[in-house]
């Protein structure tokens, strides 16, 4: 099963919410928080350990525009995926959508795969961005910088850029285990030089960083013929390990 993409739908049509918060849930691939205003979509972004990797954002809110919310947002630093939704498709309010800082821009009548094949899309190109801030287990990871850090903001866990691309890798096929040489071929490529030994070094010296007992390892599992990443196998306050230089 993937790890669940949290998505803000911001919208105040109840119906499209109700069809889009279930299609999104329907695979187990999204989880959707819904906010019916722009009051209600700042307080959910300024909500403690607030994490979105999207949002889907109308234009026409009962408290004001859309797109102004979608700038402000740019300005704050806030760097994931925006999809505009919108009743116009004009050329004039498409341009206003991306200057603003969108991403997308999709005209109503939605229809939900489009919208889903689009935000799936997004996310993927974001994943690969300097930008991109993920959750692994109890950590907050950012590969761009190389650094884990615990929800406590208290330590930090650098990374090399090998752990980086395993952690990546590892995320993005979710709680599914792969084979070591599938891996071996992502991170360092197709070298006839590299062996899977190669791999077992960086996993070891990267459960050393990660793991409360290396020896006992909860967050980067052994599975028959390879790894994977369990997001619930260490909680949170037992991620109290010294930060690595």
């Amino acid at each position: 099963m993937a790890v669940e993409r949290p998505v803000l739908v911001v919208d105040d049509d109840t119906a499209l919410c109700e069809t889009l918060i279930d299609q999104l849930a329907d695979d187990g691939e999204f989880s959707a928080t819904r906010a019916a205003s722009i009051q209600e979509a700042e307080a959910r972004l300024a909500e403690e350990n607030a994490r979105f990797d999207a949002i889907i954002l109308d234009v026409g809110l009962p408290d004001g525009d859309g797109r102004d919310l979608c700038l402000r947002l740019r300005k704050q630093g806030h760097h994931m995926p925006i999809i505009m939704l919108t009743g116009s498709e004009g050329e004039v309010d498409v341009v206003h959508g991306l200057d603003s800082g969108a991403n997308d821009y999709i005209a109503k009548p939605v229809k939900i795969a489009v919208l889903l094949a689009r935000l799936r899309a997004q996310i993927r190109t974001f994943e690969n961005s300097e930008d991109a801030v993920f959750t692994i287990g109890p950590y907050t990871f950012r590969p761009a910088a190389r650094i884990l850090q615990d929800p406590n903001k208290k330590h930090r866990i650098r990374l090399t850029e090998k752990e980086v691309g395993i952690l990546k890798f590892l995320y993005r096929t979710g709680n599914r285990p792969s084979a070591r040489q599938v891996l071996l071929n992502e991170v360092w490529g197709y070298n006839a030089g590299i062996t899977t030994h190669t791999l077992e070094t960086h996993i070891y010296r990267l459960r050393q960083k990660i793991e409360p007992d290396a020896s006992n390892p909860r967050l980067l599992i052994t599975e028959p013929g390879g790894y994977r990443l369990d997001p619930e196998g260490i909680p949170a306050i037992a991620a109290q390990m010294p930060a690595f230089a």
